[in-house]
């Protein structure tokens, strides 16, 4: 059979993917080697540019009642999200298990192809494309691009040859999801003697908790742990009997970090835990895995439809790839604080400090929340260049609507706020590939802004006053050539 992009794996990044595929009419199909959901939630919530990112797509309200906040932390240190703003929370309340179910949903309802019980085993790359050999069948997929989205041991990193330097785990937690019991919460970090503990009670009445104990190097696993064994690590770190709660599922992890040195080679590229792993801190990894795959759908969109060069794609490396290196900073640091001992505590009560200060707090808050994102688009003096379109209550003739609202088609938007004829005449050749709206706006934008080129995936690539480039240059960048 034949698919313009095979996506290897059904997590989050790549439903994520393939829904930003489908929204630029491009063929795909999802392998999952898991013949159905595990119902396992690794992350619990949503960061605030995540939030963003759903609302963008119009995806929030199938998620139903979604519980937000403004609570954070930093290596267990809190942290207070209101800093960044009134209107900016976190979901605190959503299962992984429940994203999954709402992205596949969605991408099926667009038309994507979710294949489960199908396992890549292998594929062939050439000029023209890729061969995709699936387990247990003689069919082969034959796809123009491969995109490995299959999580921290990814069966297509390892076979495209891709460099995965970084640092091997030191220490294994253990994390287990159960019924019946009843113990007091502790955050993230929280320091007993001999290791860490964590404990919260989830919205489906579940507790979850998280032990490591210090000095336990990782094992090697075939399969979770028994929950006996995080029932007796919890018992010997806090004297407290938990054996006889029911699991619902144990798992365990380390705190390795690595990073893809490149994330793409030739016609295979990589997203989400495919391309870094590291301690699962603030659930970071999923938000940024979906984050990538929006960053790279509408891209890989566009050369595959042909309105765009290769060249195009190469920035999602460009871009990517240093905020999965922050992200690798970031929560090795955590990991400090989360898994160190009395050797960290100055360090812990130095950093407590600091975040009394209103500058330090804001600039860690919008780090674990995706908010400290600006991709070079060409430079300029307009402050939001780079960064992601806030949103504008607009009313566009007798009709209200927002510049969130305008991106769920998942198109570029020149938006224009002073009626400019000229500008959208300049931006008329590019027609079938952005929407024109003249709208006015309930707020006024930073710099005097009077124009924006908003990305698909919601970044302004272009601004008036302010950019270095004119509207045409930045047009034929992002969007490709005309003729």
């Amino acid at each position: 059979m034949y698919a313009s992009v095979v996506v290897v794996g059904a997590g989050p990044a790549g439903l994520m993917l393939a829904g930003e595929l489908r929204l630029a009419g491009v063929d795909v199909v999802v392998l999952e080697r898991l013949p159905e959901r595990t119902g396992e939630s690794r992350g619990i919530g949503f960061t605030i540019r995540t939030m963003e990112v759903f609302d963008q797509r119009g995806l929030l309200p199938r998620f139903g009642g979604i519980q937000t906040g403004t609570f954070g932390h930093f290596g267990g240190i809190p942290l207070d999200l209101g800093v960044l703003g009134a209107a900016r929370e976190s979901a605190k309340t959503v299962p992984q298990s429940r994203t999954e179910a709402v992205l596949e949903g969605w991408v099926r309802r667009l038309g994507a192809d979710v294949r489960r019980g199908t396992e890549l085993v292998g594929f062939e790359e050439d000029a023209d494309g890729v061969t995709v050999h699936v387990r247990g069948t003689s069919e082969t997929v034959r796809a123009r691009y491969l995109v490995g989205c299959d999580g921290g041991r990814s069966t297509v990193r390892k076979l495209a040859g891709f460099d995965f330097p970084g640092t091997d785990a030191t220490t294994e937690l253990l994390m287990a999801d159960v019924r019946g019991i009843e113990i007091e919460p502790r955050m993230i970090g929280e320091q007993v003697s001999g290791g860490m503990v964590m404990s919260a009670r989830l919205p489906d009445g579940t507790t979850r908790v998280i032990v490591g104990e210090r000095g336990t190097p990782p094992r090697r696993r075939t399969g979770p742990p028994p929950f006996a064994e995080v029932a007796e690590v919890w018992k010997r770190l806090t004297d407290t009997d938990i054996s006889h709660a029911e699991p619902v599922w144990v798992s365990a992890f380390g705190d390795a970090a690595r990073q893809v040195t490149e994330y793409r080679r030739g016609r295979v590229l990589l997203a989400g835990d495919a391309a870094h792993v590291h301690l699962p801190a603030g659930g970071q990894g999923m938000n940024t895995g979906i984050q990538d795959a929006l960053n790279l759908g509408w891209k890989l969109a566009a050369v595959v439809n042909g309105t765009a060069p290769l060249s195009l794609v190469d920035t999602y490396h460009a871009e990517r790839h240093e905020v999965g290196r922050q992200l690798l900073v970031n929560t090795r640091a955590q990991s400090m604080f989360i898994l160190g001992g009395a050797e960290v505590s100055p360090l812990r009560e130095v950093l407590t400090e600091l975040l009394r200060y209103p500058e330090v707090e804001r600039h860690l808050a919008a780090r674990v929340s995706g908010l400290d994102i600006r991709y070079d688009v060409g430079g300029g003096a307009n402050p939001l260049l780079g960064l992601r379109m806030p949103h504008l209550d607009l009313t566009r003739g007798n009709r209200r609507t927002s510049s969130t609202e305008l991106l769920r088609r998942g198109r570029g938007v020149l938006l224009d706020l002073a009626d400019n004829a000229v500008l959208r005449r300049r931006a008329a050749p590019w027609a079938d590939r952005i929407d024109v709206v003249t709208a006015t706006a309930a707020d006024d934008l930073p710099g005097g802004t009077t124009a924006v080129l908003v990305r698909p995936d919601g970044h302004v690539a272009w601004a008036a006053p302010g950019s270095h480039h004119d509207l045409p240059t930045a047009l034929d960048r992002w969007f490709g050539p005309t003729g």
